[in-house]
């Protein structure tokens, strides 16, 4: 997040995404939002139950091209199964033509020797860590041994599902025809997602059955391995994916108004989405990280202020974070007391909430660390005094939604050029928007309230947030008001 004086020139005009075929329900002949109630995950219940493969349930009979028959590989089979299932059911509903399921799946070790390596796609699988879908043979590939174990390991078993779900995605696009040769990279992959989320909601209902996934702690576990696997150089040209907070919103466009909408997703969509976001670090020193200090924080509240004026300003404490409230409680590092209308901020505390900690031997990091995993935090409070500004409450899990949503406002205001620099010498920068995300699925303390609660769906705290960046105020009113 550097200063809006040594900022990168960024291209385009952030403009709005409006997708709309998932927003509403009809009960009793009435259209009902599927954001009413906050509670809800895309219209679903929140549900703390487990998340997994299914106890008592017969392995597929599908078998792997140099498969060991292990739990790695049956995992695996048991995922392609479901999803087999679900497109066997779905694909006739939206593209012309008739699914046929992939014909070979093939799995590998990616510690085997050279001379025991085998081939995939015309390639061997020498140290491949990978899993892929071959468009030469319609096959789909796995490495047991490393991937998907470690995926395993640090995100749940529905890690695993989930990256065999993209992998899926693009069999389906070569099935329905719907890219080409000439559509870019990004295209195919973000469909991709968008395919998996669609299977993921199917899972969630209740529908698939080798699996199932909760829609708290299990779809945050998923969200996070989908944050991890991003692009985290924008500047590489091998990063063809996305970016996290890219990854994640199509996955959440698949999950909230599936295959439909990822039909949708193309080169003109996707630069829609990305508008005035950054895509570079461009000549960026510090690529993207800007220190939280008492003077960044000043120049992020001159920001805040033209950004979402309100009459009555707060004011600031840059001493602790504690402070004494008859009617708030302190949400370390930064907290907001609605009785003495001020922020009081921990800046050592936030300072270290934003520091990157990004192991570059970890491929798989837990949580994507930096500054505006801070600075989103200091934003978030600041909406709390927004709101009451606005005569709204300050506890609940609305007033959550709400400052997660327009901390999103804030957020892509802030990428915006020609900021004078007396709105605050502070500007977005690449992988900013990741950290956010990061932060909203772990600990959402971002999209919280006035006491620091938030409302246990990591998708939702993300999706309120999301709905602000792209959207822009009015969107927050109109959904959690």
């Amino acid at each position: 997040m550097p200063t809006a004086k040594t900022a990168a020139l960024i291209t385009a005009l952030l403009s709005v995404l409006v997708l709309v075929g998932g927003c509403t329900r009809f009960v009793d002949g009435h259209a009902v939002s599927i954001y009413d109630n906050p509670f809800k995950v895309a219209g679903l219940p929140t549900t703390s139950g487990p998340s997994g493969p299914r106890s008592g349930v017969p392995d597929s009979p599908l078998t792997a091209t140099n498969g060991d028959r292990g739990p790695m590989d049956t995992l695996a089979l048991n995922a392609v199964d479901d999803i087999q299932t679900y497109w066997r059911g779905e694909f006739g509903k939206e593209f012309q033509g008739e699914f046929k399921p992939v014909e070979k799946l093939v799995s590998w070790s990616a510690k085997s020797g050279r001379t025991e390596a085998i081939e995939f796609c015309k390639e061997s699988t020498y140290r491949l860590v990978n899993a892929a879908y071959c468009r030469l043979d319609n096959s789909i590939g796995w490495d047991r041994s490393v991937l998907l174990p470690t995926m395993e390991e640090t995100f749940g078993k529905m890690a695993v599902v989930m990256v065999l779900a993209h992998e899926y995605g693009h069999a389906v696009q070569t099935m329905a025809k719907i890219v080409g040769p000439k559509d870019p990279v990004i295209v195919k992959e973000q469909q991709a997602d968008c395919f998996a989320g669609a299977f993921m909601r199917h899972v969630a209902e209740g529908k698939a059955e080798h699996f199932t996934i909760n829609t708290s702690d299990g779809l945050n576990s998923v969200l996070a391995a989908t944050v991890a696997i991003r692009d985290s150089d924008p500047d590489d040209p091998e990063s063809v994916h996305g970016s996290a907070f890219e990854r994640v919103t199509a996955v959440q466009i698949g999950f909230t108004d599936g295959p439909r909408a990822c039909k949708g997703i193309d080169i003109d969509e996707i630069n829609q989405r990305r508008g005035d976001l950054p895509q570079s670090f461009g000549d960026d020193e510090g690529r993207g990280e800007f220190p939280i200090t008492k003077e960044t924080l000043v120049e992020l509240t001159k920001a805040l202020k033209a950004i979402l004026p309100i009459d009555d300003e707060p004011a600031y404490n840059y001493s602790r974070a504690t402070i004494d409230c008859r009617d708030g409680v302190a949400t370390e590092p930064v907290s907001y007391c609605p009785a003495e209308n001020t922020i009081a901020t921990d800046v050592s505390g936030l300072a270290e909430r934003g520091t990157s900690d990004t192991d570059a031997d970890d491929p798989l990091p837990l949580k994507v660390t930096g500054d505006y995993n801070g600075y989103v935090v200091f934003i978030s409070r600041y909406t709390l005094a927004v709101q009451q500004g606005r005569g709204q409450s300050l506890v609940g899990a609305k007033t959550a939604l709400r400052a997660a949503c327009l901390s999103g406002v804030v957020t892509g205001k802030l990428a915006e050029s020609g900021r004078p620099v007396s709105q605050g010498d502070i500007k977005l920068a690449a992988g900013d928007l990741d950290e956010a995300v990061s932060g909203l699925l772990t600990d959402g303390l971002a999209a919280s309230d006035a006491e620091g609660k938030t409302v246990p769906s990591g998708f939702s705290r993300v999706d309120a947030f999301r709905a602000g960046v792209l959207n822009g105020e009015s969107t927050c009113m109109a959904r959690y008001s």
